[in-house]
This record gives structure tokens, sequence and C-alpha cells, in this order.
């Protein structure tokens, strides 16, 4: 569905990686036959092949290269790791033997190798090393553990059972003869050829699920978005809808389709020469947009916001054209609740910081031209804190919405109450005639606050400390009103709470 629309979508989609790596075959599988007897070496054994198997499952993924130096550092820093774990295994038991002192040896070589590596991948494209890479950690590292390490191993065992070195020696290698050197033949030719082939097999696989990921994502944007959305034909025929199509018009996908997309226009004022100048304004620069009325299936018309785009194919020829529209009724209610929610405390409903501020911007410029005092009260409750603790967060938002109807019936309706934080509030009072106004209603204040409210099945009481300031008396602009509105209030604070202090 929607095939032309969305190859025109995803051709420029950008697409999440999805869960792919942990799917893919592993370019080298681990197996019991590499278990070296030594538990702790077995486990650093099999997390150093976790590693090369990410490697490469990046590696043939095209991840980026600052994920590709995190895996190889990683990679690198576990051989190291790994390394000095193994070598105070074998001091031990073996550190004057030369064996001992070659297996070091490998180990530097190793180490060398991979930052070697590393530079590679930062200095050359990341394909034209991939399969020299993965060829290089999967046999060093199985010809290691199943040669080198397997007979470290053996040696180590028997020696540790009490056998004298050149017996333990002896016995080792003769363990590590015959069909053990044929298996490691074998199992290298067998993970060199399988590098190639997996990789091969990984790319393939990757890019079909790339294709169908974007596929995929562009359907589930067209069926689930609240834009009602529809393909036409290169002739403007209705060829497929979306659902919200559906729930926005009425109209079932078997009642539009092969119908000509004009046809559900409904605006009489529109000339067929209007109507055939905004298609071809289409096909000329692939875009218009603008407001178009339609009429639903139930005889209602609605005023929506259309945009229409031509879609081309391979040949650069239009196949299609896709048309989003919007109900412009919609948008401005949208437009509203969001500035409503942006400006306003969702608990309580009242203003938040944001609005305060722009409020009080404009109550200091009106107060500057027509001069008149203004009151900012800071108010932080006493003991709100101990009433979430012992009746939990549900009841402390009961309280605070409560409180919020209180203080707004309290204030005139050119005042804004304001939630700046969790139990504090402000309050900017404007148009005063005198400071003498203040005390009455701070008075009226701390009573609706003090007054015991009834919540869960509880008689629950606090109070508050409350710090006012005037303008132009205590300053000039907002930010340092409202830092003195805060110092007043902790002054009640300091002097025993529930009181108010209108600074001198």
């Amino acid at each position: 569905m929607y095939e032309a629309a969305i190859n025109h979508i995803t051709s420029r989609a950008s697409v999440s990686t999805p869960q792919v790596l942990e799917d893919l075959a592993e370019i080298f599988p681990w197996s019991d036959n590499f278990a070296v007897g030594i538990e702790v070496i077995d486990n650093q054994h099999k997390r150093l092949v976790q590693l090369i198997n990410l490697l490469a499952s990046h590696l043939a993924y095209q991840s980026d290269i600052d994920t590709l130096n995190h895996i190889f550092d990683e990679l690198a820093n576990y051989a190291s790791y790994h390394f000095e774990s193994e070598e105070r295994i074998w001091q031990e038991h073996l550190a004057a033997t030369e064996l001992n002192r070659n297996h070091i040896h490998e180990h530097c070589e190793f180490s060398n190798h991979i930052r070697g590596l590393h530079q590679e991948i930062a200095n050359q494209s990341i394909d034209s090393i991939v399969e020299k890479t993965l060829s290089y950690l999967t046999q060093w590292l199985a010809f290691h553990i199943l040669e080198s390490d397997m007979r470290m191993a053996k040696l180590c065992q028997r020696l540790i059972n009490g056998e004298p070195l050149d017996q333990a020696r002896l016995q080792a290698e003769e363990e590590m003869k015959g069909a053990v050197g044929v298996l490691v033949k074998t199992i290298l030719t067998m993970y060199d050829s399988l590098t190639t082939r997996t990789l091969q097999l990984m790319r393939e696989m990757i890019a079909r699920q790339k294709s169908e990921a974007r596929l995929r994502l562009a359907a589930d944007v067209i069926n689930h978005t609240l834009e009602a959305i529809c393909i036409t034909d290169a002739q403007g025929r209705i060829m497929e809808i979306n659902p919200a199509f559906s729930y926005a018009t009425g109209f079932a996908e078997d009642e539009v389709c092969g119908r000509a997309l004009q046809d559900l226009e409904s605006d009489p004022g529109i000339q067929e020469s209007d109507a055939q100048a905004r298609w071809n304004t289409v096909r000329q620069r692939g875009h218009w947009s603008g407001s178009i009325w339609y009429r639903n299936k139930d005889g209602s018309n609605r005023e929506q916001w259309v945009t229409l785009s031509a879609i081309r194919n391979e040949e650069d020829q239009i196949s299609h054209f896709a048309a989003i529209f919007s109900n412009v009724g919609d948008l401005i209610s949208d437009q509203q609740e969001l500035k409503r929610i942006a400006h306003h405390d969702s608990l309580t409903g009242l203003p938040n910081r944001i609005l305060l501020d722009d409020r009080l911007e404009l109550a200091l410029a009106h107060a500057e031209r027509n001069p008149h005092m203004l009151a900012i009260c800071y108010i932080d409750l006493d003991g709100f804190k101990p009433v979430n603790d012992r009746y939990g967060h549900d009841v402390g938002d009961q309280l605070l919405q409560q409180l919020a109807l209180r203080l707004k019936q309290v204030v005139r309706g050119e005042d804004t109450v304001a939630r700046v934080g969790g139990d504090e509030f402000v309050l900017l009072l404007t148009r005063l005639q005198s400071s003498a106004e203040l005390p009455p209603l701070l008075q009226r204040l701390l009573q609706q606050i003090t007054a015991p409210m009834e919540l869960a099945g509880q008689s629950i009481s606090i109070s508050a400390s409350i710090g006012v300031v005037l303008y132009p008396q205590h300053g000039q602009d907002k930010l340092s009103l409202l830092k003195r509105a805060d110092e007043a209030m902790y002054q009640v604070k300091a002097k025993g709470k529930s009181d108010f202090c209108i600074l001198d």
C-alpha cells in the first residue's frame, strides 16, 4: 500500500538502526572444541570471540567510524586484559620456559597488529579492509587457542598433577600430534572461507532489512498519522487513503477510490480555471499548499489546509500525487492548547514562571507609563513536605490544587496567581493605590491558606510565609523585585513562619 508515496518519502528518510546486529550469523562460531580446560581462560576466549563477531556485524552494517573505533578499543583493551590474566597463569608454572616466552611474544604481535588495523579503519574506506581484518582476527584466535593455548593448558595441567617438566612436555606434545594438527588446518581454512561468505550474506541481509524497515516505517507513518492523506494517480484519481482520511470525511476507501480528488471540493466560488492552475503548479513546481473546502460524506463542508505533492518515478515522470489535509479549525485550537500548556502549571492550572515573567514585564511597563503601585508576594508553604511524606504525593497534589483555588478567590481578576515551584507561589497585585491595602489582603490570604482542608478523610492544615515588595519602592525590574520578595519571605521563615513581611 502507498508504494509510490513510500518510495518518495523513504528516499530521504533517516531510519534508526534495527535490532539486526543481534540476529546476524556469527562469523566466528564458538564450540566446545575451543575449550582448553581452564575455566577463566575459556570464559575470556568466549568474550574475545563475541567482540570479533560484534566488530564483524558493525563492519558489515557499515556503522559510523566512532562506533567502530569504540568496538576496536574494547577488543584491544579486553585482549590486553586477557593476555595479562593468561600470562599470570602460565608464569606460575612455566616462567623459565621458552614456550612461555614465545607465548608472550605472540601476544605482543597480536596487540601491535590490532593497533595497525585500527589505524587502517581510521584512514581507509571500511570496505577495503573488512575481509583482511576479520580474516586475521579469526585465523589468529583460532590458531592461538587450538595450538598455543591448548598446548600450554595441557602442560600446566600435568605440572599441577605433579609430573616433572620434561615428562609433562613430552606427554603434552604427544597429545597435540596427529588429529589435532589436521583439525587446526581444517578449521583455519574453514574460517577463512566462512569469513568471506558470511560477510557477503550479512551485507545482502542488511540491505534487504534496511529496505523493508524503511517501507514499514513509511507505511506506519501514513497509517498512524492524525493528518488525512490520500494518494492519487497521475490524473488525480484517488487510489489509496489512510484511516485518518476516512475518520475526517466519513468516506470508506471503496467509496472514493477511482473518483477524482477535485470532485470532492465544495467551494462554489472556485472556477475550473483556478483548480486547473493549482494542478499545473503542482506539476511544474512539485508542490502546492492552500486552503480548499471539501464536502464530507454527511454533506457538511470543512475548510482544509491542503498540501499537494507530485511523486516522480525513475524516469522523472509524474506517476502519483500525494495530498495531505489539515483541518484549519483544529490547527487553531491545537495551537491555543499548546500555548496554554506552555504557559500554565499542569497540576493547578495556574500561570507558570514563563507566563508570570510576561505579565510582570507588561505590568511594570504599564506602571511606568501610568504611575501606580505594584506588589509582588512570594509565598512559600510551611510544612508541605511532612504532608507529602505522611499522606503521600496524591494527597499533596490535591492540597496544592485546593490551595490554588483559594488563592484565586482572594485576589482580583486582574491580578495574577502563579505557581513557580513545588510549594512556591507568586502573587502579582496591580493598580494599588497605597501600601495600606496590603495588610488586610495578606491576612485574608493567610486565613485561606491555614484553614483546614478535608483530604482523603483527613483534616489537614498548613501555613505559609509571605514576603512582599512594592514597585517602584523596592526595585525597578522583575529580577530584583522577585529576589527581594524571596528575601522578605525568608525573613518570615527566620522569625517563626506563618506570617507576612512587607519589605521596609
